[in-house]
Parts: C-alpha cells; sequence; structure tokens
C-alpha cells in the first residue's frame, strides 16, 4: 500500500537541525519511518513559526537554504516533484517523492510576483494563504471577522495560474467562503477533520466540506488528538477512522487523503505539549510515519476494502495532481 501524506512539518525540523549543525537530517531521523510504512509522497511546507514572524522573509530565505542543502545530500533517496511525470519518475528510482509547500504566504507581503519566484526558484506547488493570523491576503482562525483581501485576490489567481495547489487549512470560515466564490479549481484542506466530533476551529463543518468536495477537492484527516475527538477518551486510531467514515458518508470517499500532521520531533514551544500518557500530540498508536501501517491495518479490520484504502492513501491525491500540476 503507498501512502501520501498531505502535510508534513519536517522541513521544520530539517531547518532547526541544520541551523545546529547537523547534516543529512531526513536520513537520520525520519527516512527509516517513511519506509516502515511505504510512504512515497508527501507534502512538505515551509513554514515561518511565530517566534519570526515579525520577520518572515528571513526565516523564509533560512529554511529553504536548509532544505536546498538537505535535498542536496539526500538526492539518493529523494524527489523533488514539479510536474506529474515527475511522480513516475520517483517511484521507478525508488526514492521519496516531495512537494513543496507553504504553510502562509505572509512572506511575500505585498509582492505576489513572489509566488512565480518560488515557483520557479525552488519549485513551489502548494500554497495556502495565511497560517493561524492574519496577514496582507487573508485571515486565518485567529482572526474572527475578516476575509480575503484584494491582494489575496490577485495571489489566488496567480497560484491557480501557476498550477499550485491551494490550500484551506488553517483559514477562518470568511476567508475560507471567500476563496470559494472566488477560485476556478480544486481547493483541499490538507490537515483538517469535520467538526462533528471535534468543534475546534481549525476543524470543518459540514458545509465546508460539501464546498471541498464540489469544487473537485478532497480532505486530508488530520491525526492531532485534539482535532479528532473533544473526548480526550476519543482519541485513538479507531476515533480517527470514525472521522474518516463520516466524511466519507458526507461528501463521498474520493474526497479523502491522509495529512497527518506528525510533529513529535519539534519543540513544544512550536506545537505544545505532549499528551502526559501517549507523551505525543496525535492519537495513540499514530505518532509518526512508521505508525501508518497501523492505521491501515484497522482500516482493513473496520472493513474498508483494499481500493478503498487505496484511494485514501494515495490515489485521491494522485487523480487531484494530475489535473492541477501543469
Amino acid at each position: 500500500m503507498i501512502i501520501f501524506n498531505g502535510h508534513s512539518d519536517i522541513l521544520t525540523d530539517i531547518n532547526l537541525r541544520r541551523l545546529n549543525g547537523e547534516r543529512d537530517v531526513f536520513r537520520k531521523y525520519h527516512y527509516e519511518n517513511f519506509l516502515k510504512s511505504n510512504v512515497k509522497s508527501a507534502i512538505w511546507v515551509i513554514w515561518v513559526d511565530p517566534e519570526h514572524s515579525q520577520n518572515p522573509k528571513n526565516r523564509t530565505s533560512q529554511i529553504i537554504n536548509s532544505m536546498k542543502e538537505e535535498f542536496d545530500e539526500a538526492a539518493d533517496i529523494i524527489n523533488v516533484v514539479k510536474r506529474y511525470g515527475d511522480f513516475k519518475k520517483g517511484f521507478e528510482e525508488d526514492k521519496i517523492n516531495i512537494l513543496i509547500g507553504m504553510e502562509g504566504l505572509t512572506t511575500i507581503e505585498d509582492n505576489v510576483n513572489l509566488i512565480e519566484t518560488y515557483y520557479n526558484d525552488i519549485g513551489l506547488r502548494h500554497a495556502s494563504l495565511t497560517w493561524n493570523k492574519r496577514n496582507m491576503l487573508a485571515s486565518g482562525v485567529g482572526d474572527d471577522t475578516n476575509g480575503v483581501t484584494s491582494l489575496g485576490i490577485k495571489a489566488i489567481e496567480k497560484i491557480e495560474e501557476l498550477g499550485i495547489l491551494l490550500d484551506v487549512s488553517h483559514l477562518n470560515e470568511k476567508s475560507f467562503w471567500d476563496i470559494v466564490s472566488i477560485v476556478s479549481g480544486p481547493i483541499i484542506a490538507s490537515h483538517s477533520n469535520a467538526r462533528y466530533f471535534a468543534n475546534v476551529k481549525r476543524n470543518l463543518n459540514d458545509e465546508q466540506l460539501l464546498a471541498i468536495a464540489n469544487s473537485g477537492g478532497l480532505v486530508g484527516v488530520n491525526s492531532v488528538s485534539v482535532f479528532v475527538n473533544d473526548d480526550r477518551n476519543k482519541q485513538k486510531i479507531d476515533d480517527l477512522i470514525d472521522q474518516i467514515d463520516y466524511i466519507k458518508r458526507l461528501i463521498g470517499i474520493e474526497h479523502i487523503g491522509f495529512g497527518f500532521d506528525f510533529c513529535d520531533f519539534l519543540p513544544p514551544s512550536y506545537v505544545g505539549e505532549p499528551d502526559p500518557i501517549t507523551n505525543s500530540i496525535t492519537v495513540k498508536g499514530l505518532s509518526s510515519e512508521a505508525d501508518i501501517k497501523n492505521l491501515i491495518n484497522r482500516m482493513r479490520e473496520r472493513g474498508y476494502r483494499e481500493e478503498e484504502i487505496e484511494l485514501i492513501a494515495y490515489k485521491n491525491y494522485d487523480n487531484l495532481l494530475e489535473k492541477v500540476l501543469k
């Protein structure tokens, strides 16, 4: 079973460790986990943490430099995807296919043309307008009132023109619905769940889930415990499958993917304190790529057919990217 993880913060780990003098970070800390569950493709995002939000361009440049150096060192195991056909090349060479994304475009400030610069220079193929806060393009879940700005509309037009996957995770509802009214193609929520079980702003209500499906996009289910269920006793693999069941019934299995959001490798100052019992911020039994096989096996036990699991695990993303990537 091939796995596509639609949201990973590994680039943050790579940058932090390289700044501390380490090298070949992915091979040393993550590669074996990918192999254990056959994770063959992933979206790795460039994310400017709140501590560096006052100078996002500097932090972005730092992450990009670390990323380029890391990719050079790991060229034998990493394949950067820029066109849809690059996936085939990665599979043939037995490498991990990586799409480069930006979790928030705060770094471009008021220069929409920088999106195309990043598209050409680093292979940017995924983007969200903002993270949790408001920027010059749109508003995140930390701002209840504002939506997409006139500059944000231009950014969306550039994103669609270039063939970049547009992500609505982290947006507030007004920005979400603004985007729905603007776009002509598919959108994704790369790492969000249904509010039906976990009533947090980062999750999506039924109307939002349906809007994503109607765009031709998909929702990547998130393994972070507080996004899975409000009840701390219902934050296990089975409860994540309950999320999948619910979204499947509402919008159809062809609009579901994985966006695990593993980040136990990051400092608590970045992601919060782990659960004192599981020592993880994700559901019990699913704390890294190595554990994805546990989810797949439990989905089988819960009655999911192989062809259904394949759709969620990889094929839905594959079908979407064949349409989006230029």
